[in-house]
């Protein structure tokens, strides 16, 4: 699903224009970078908590040469989906 029919799905279940959807979803698309941003956790019960982790630098190959190369540190967005969404799933 793309983000357009993403935003016509919630027109439509919401009753709402596409324009107010869209707005929507980037306001709930902002607040997750803004909170992962400040090391926050942001949980949406029955539904999974956002995270930021971290990733310690490690030593790679290049694919091509097979020669070791040094990967940076960084921070990663983690999603840890609740159980009423994997029970959803399965």
């Amino acid at each position: 699903m793309t983000k357009q029919q993403l935003i016509e799905r919630m027109a439509t279940d919401a009753d709402i224009s596409k324009e107010q959807a869209k707005v929507a979803l980037n306001s709930f698309m902002n607040a997750v970078q803004d909170s992962l941003k400040a090391d926050e956790r942001l949980s949406l019960v029955g539904f999974g908590t956002f995270s930021r982790g971290f990733r310690k630098q490690r030593i790679g190959l290049n694919p091509k040469t097979k020669e070791p190369l040094t990967i940076p540190a960084k921070y990663v967005a983690r999603f840890k989906p609740s159980k009423k969404l994997e029970d959803t799933l399965n």
